[in-house]
């Protein structure tokens, strides 16, 4: 039984990270590429949430499994707590010009934590299985997996006009728009704001393979056997 101040870097990592991106989802990127205006596809959090996949493939890869899937539970009930506490918080600061009905709170924190979960869980699952036909490129594929499931959980449930029965809409996310802020077709908005969270975390995976090799390499074997 490994005990839970072994892996405590872990988990507050896990929690940092979640709260962080809980804080910056708030805030969209500004600025132009071209005709796209970034604002209307990204915001900060799209590239601080990914490293949340980095934190459970290097506990995975350290303490296995078990220890990963602890991991990604504190995780998950950071989600919920910061998706309900911080939006409130940041308004009253004046942080953010608005504020969020409660209704909206709950669906986007059942989105958060149940996207999180999900996703990282399968990360775990993907990371494994990969890892035991001695594939390097488990941590890649694990997270690029999760990051597909995470995105189309969490955008879904917290905006999609079919989910209306777990809290209210938001207007504006399923107003028609065109495809990316530029493109001739239109969609509900807040399909574009899905295609740009997935773009960012899919090129992030990728790039965070350096960081996973080189934290991974100081290890001359995991601490657990997976």
């Amino acid at each position: 039984m490994i005990r839970l101040s072994t892996y405590l870097p872990f988990v507050v990592a896990m929690a940092l990270v979640v709260l962080a991106s809980n804080v910056l989802v708030q805030f969209p990127v500004q600025g132009q590429l071209g005709s796209l205006a970034l604002a209307d596809i990204l915001t900060w959090g799209a590239f601080t949430y990914p490293i949340a996949f980095l934190v459970t493939d290097l506990a995975n890869r350290r303490y296995g499994p078990v220890v990963a899937r602890r991991v990604v539970l504190i995780g998950f009930m950071a989600a919920v707590a910061c998706s309900i506490a911080i939006p409130p918080l940041l308004f009253q600061y004046g942080y953010i010009p608005y504020e969020t009905a409660a209704g909206r709170l709950i669906r986007i924190a059942i989105a958060s934590g149940g996207a999180f979960l999900i996703g990282q869980l399968l990360d775990v699952t993907v990371f494994n299985w990969l890892r035991r036909q001695n594939w390097w490129r488990a941590p890649v594929f694990g997270s690029l997996a999760g990051s597909v499931i995470d995105t189309a959980i969490f955008f879904s449930i917290a905006f999609s006009a079919a989910f209306a029965f777990v809290g209210p809409d938001d207007g504006f996310a399923l107003e028609q728009a065109p495809v990316l802020g530029f493109m001739a077709e239109t969609a509900p908005r807040w399909m574009s704001w899905a295609i740009g969270d997935l773009s960012v975390k899919l090129l992030i995976a990728v790039f965070a393979l350096i960081p996973y090799r080189l934290i991974a390499a100081r290890w001359s074997q995991p601490a657990v056997a997976a």
